[in-house]
């Protein structure tokens, strides 16, 4: 509203002013004051409908110019319409037309108001057209570039929604599984010995309260991460290797004998590696003491130069020869390739099932 009524009021006071400076011009009496407002109201329905408006624009401009009225602002509005017409899409249109309006021009001041045809000026006219066309242009990549980055950030933060969802999605299937998991063995077996044998109750009990301890620690950590910018949330030790020997140690007791054999120095292991490896690890010994029937299982470290290869073996019934992948197998999966590894599960040399993961991290691996 403001751009056609600033226009209306420039048009309107600087002809008046051009005119004295004009003596073989028209004055600009009711129906050049008419057409020189006529043309900025034309312009308030410019952005929903820019063809009509130009084409209407250009008529004013013209007629007002056939009637012998003086020149000056009034080239403002059909300047205004070129370029809106640009920006919102019909460059075309809007070259074509801003073409038939400099032709018209100079027909206008040869043929009907008789002045001299001058090179000067139709280079003039020419060079005022392609400044006006090369604003609308200006604008409308403008605008492109900021509707470009505005799509682009908007993706990013829907892209980092969704890895985020992913990233919790998985941990929250890591603490879930592994934990309840363990508690809901050893509630079998405090259960099953309740009468027969209540000293080993106890340690049923005692493991039940540490891992629901474990569990609720890690879940709070979490919900921590969920919470908004700037506010203070609880923050659990990130996992990483070093908690490998408490990991090893639930599950033994919780039925499976578990060994641990570290080969290399596990500090040499960057962290974001390390709690990939810890996930991956839990993961898998959540699984030999869920679903695999084992008695016993080895987990094996390997820090190497630039790498981190595990492996968890059992001596259980093994994935078979089909194995369908669940949501476990499929989150290590996920979380070796976020760092470059690799997971693959194969039959064991005990019978059991073989899970051999690599995680690279240095220029060797």
């Amino acid at each position: 509203m403001f751009g056609p009524v600033a226009i209306a009021v420039v048009a309107l006071f600087g002809t008046f002013g051009a005119w004295h400076n004009q003596p073989d011009a028209r004055g600009p009496g009711p129906l050049g004051v008419l057409l020189l407002l006529a043309g900025p109201a034309a312009l308030l329905a410019a952005r929903r409908r820019p063809r009509a408006v130009l084409l209407a624009v250009l008529a004013i401009t013209l007629g007002y110019l056939a009637l012998g009225f003086p020149y000056g602002p009034v080239l403002l509005s059909l300047a205004a319409a070129v370029i809106v017409t640009v920006v919102r899409g019909h460059r075309a249109f809007a070259w074509l037309t801003a073409g038939v309006a400099l032709l018209g021009v100079q027909l206008i001041r040869v043929g009907l108001r008789g002045e001299d045809f001058s090179w000067f000026g139709l280079t003039a006219t020419i060079a005022w057209g392609l400044i006006v066309l090369g604003v609308g242009e200006l604008i409308r990549l403008n605008r492109a570039r900021q509707a470009e980055w505005r799509r682009a950030r908007a993706e990013a933060q829907r892209r980092r929604a969704s890895e985020d969802q992913l990233r919790v999605a998985r941990e929250l299937h890591d603490v879930v599984a592994h934990h309840m998991s363990l508690i809901n063995v050893q509630a079998g077996v405090a259960l099953h010995l309740v009468d027969r044998r209540p000293e080993q109750v106890e340690l049923a009990l005692t493991t039940i309260k540490d891992a629901s301890k474990e569990a609720l620690t890690e879940l709070r950590a979490l919900i921590g991460v969920l919470r908004a910018e700037g506010e203070d949330a609880p923050r659990a030790p990130a996992a990483d290797l070093a908690g490998l020997a408490p990991l090893i140690n639930r599950a033994s007791q919780a039925g499976v004998t578990t060994t641990l054999e570290v080969d290399g120095d596990l500090d040499d292991v960057p962290a974001a590696v390390g709690a990939v490896g810890f996930r991956i690890i839990q993961e898998a010994i959540t699984n030999v003491v869920r679903h695999s029937g084992a008695t016993r299982a080895r987990v094996r470290v390997t820090v190497g130069p630039g790498t981190l290869d595990l492996g968890v073996t059992d001596n259980g019934h093994g994935p078979g020869p089909n194995p369908v992948p669940g949501n476990g197998l499929r989150g290590m999966t996920e979380r070796a390739t976020a760092v470059g590894g690799t997971v693959r599960l194969d039959d064991g040399p005990d019978g059991g099932a073989a899970l051999v993961a690599h995680l690279p991290w240095g220029m060797d691996s």
